[in-house]
């Protein structure tokens, strides 16, 4: 497989004129044009998490095999990148893929434990383990990726060909997670309520910390750069677990780190004719409120904001330079249509006070919620035109 280089579009994956945002005009789509700070007639939507569990298409079509399995298969990931797209007309796709796949793809031994999450066989527990794992050449990420190139290929001919009959250009957005969740993961072998693995990490042994998280850096920053060369439009950076640090930890212990995975994709020159300057960069967290105006600090487009936070108080906690992205109460999807449709419009509303809006979710699709209620918020997202 051809190695990313930062240099030039034409050196990676597929050339520039192949790309989603020349080919077919992705860089005009409502979802990039607003994520850039255009107001478009219509408010653009998606979900965090809309691909997966809450789908019938997606269980049947994951019976067999593991969650990495389907995340490396090309063609089983590229399918259910698409399934929400086609079920519910949102207005972008979101790479079907899990924020430890970059880890699997470096060697590390872990496994997506049904109904825990990741689960990492040897824990980064002391100095010396971090020390190990920090050897692993982040760029192995991509030149081991070929599954994840193919599957945004894959993806992005199945979108050109959903866009054409719908006809406005559909885009996929890329993601990775952020350092400090991926370190907090890894340092706790798991999921934990309270991350104090990691916390205590932080002020026990910051050496091994940043160590740790500038190498995660690098690595998110692989994964993302590899989506974007192979045909994302858009790139999101998920930090699930940011709001569990107080805010002078994430500050200084986070921050930076999240920042400097950005670089990679920052470096990637826009091909000619996308119609575009940059690739658009969204931030999201969750539980984030006391550190929305640092989340926001680090050369993004777009702030996602969790279902915590009023967007119109966000807006004025961040400034008016910036889309903000969301947020819906996941839990919203429940409630009788009447009830939801007057929380979206209230949300719709507020959205007005950021330059721009993607209506989301202020988290992701919960398993269980009824696909028939989420494709009617998009129907209400969709209908909705502000006085």
């Amino acid at each position: 497989m051809t190695s990313i280089s930062i240099n030039s579009f034409e050196e990676i994956i597929i050339p520039a004129s192949a790309h989603p945002l020349v080919a077919h005009a992705t860089g005009s789509s409502r979802l990039v044009r607003t994520l850039l700070g255009e107001r478009v007639e219509k408010t653009p939507v998606w979900f965090m998490r809309q691909a997966g569990r809450s789908l019938p298409e997606y269980r049947a079509l994951r019976s067999q095999g593991s969650m990495l399995d389907a995340c490396l298969t090309p063609e089983l990931a590229s399918e259910i990148t698409l399934q929400p797209v086609r079920r519910h007309g949102v207005d972008a796709a979101i790479f079907f893929s899990d924020i430890i796949v970059p880890l699997a793809i470096l060697g590390i031994e872990v496994e997506i434990a049904a109904g825990r999450g990741p689960v990492f066989a040897r824990p980064l527990s002391t100095a010396a383990d971090i020390a190990r794992a920090v050897e692993i050449d982040p760029a192995l990420v991509r030149e081991r990726g070929e599954a994840i190139a193919r599957a945004v290929e894959l993806t992005t001919d199945m979108l050109a060909e959903e866009s054409e009959s719908r006809g406005e250009p559909l885009p996929l957005i890329g993601f990775a997670g952020a350092p400090f969740t991926l370190a907090a993961y890894l340092v706790e072998g798991g999921p934990s309520k309270d991350h104090l693995a990691a916390r205590r990490l932080i002020h026990e042994d910051p050496a091994a910390w940043n160590a740790l998280t500038e190498w995660l850096a690098r690595v998110t920053g692989e994964f993302l750069a590899l989506q974007v060369a192979s045909g994302a439009s858009a790139a999101q950076l998920f930090d699930s677990w940011a709001g569990g640090l107080p805010p002078e930890d994430y500050r200084a212990a986070a921050l930076p780190a999240s920042a400097a995975s950005l670089d990679a994709v920052r470096a990637l020159p826009v091909p000619e004719g996308a119609g575009i300057d940059h690739i658009p960069l969204v931030h999201f967290g969750v539980g984030t409120g006391e550190i929305l105006r640092d989340m926001a600090s680090i050369g993004i487009d777009a702030l996602g904001v969790d279902y915590r936070v009023p967007l119109d108080e966000a807006a004025r906690r961040v400034g008016s330079h910036l889309t903000l992205q969301g947020n819906l109460d996941p839990a919203l999807l429940f409630a009788p249509a009447g009830v939801r449709d007057a929380a979206i419009e209230r949300i719709l509303e507020a959205g007005r006070s950021a330059r721009a809006h993607v209506f989301n979710l202020g988290h992701g699709v919960p398993m269980q919620a009824d696909p028939d209620a989420i494709s009617s918020v998009v129907r209400t997202v969709h209908g909705w035109r502000s006085a």
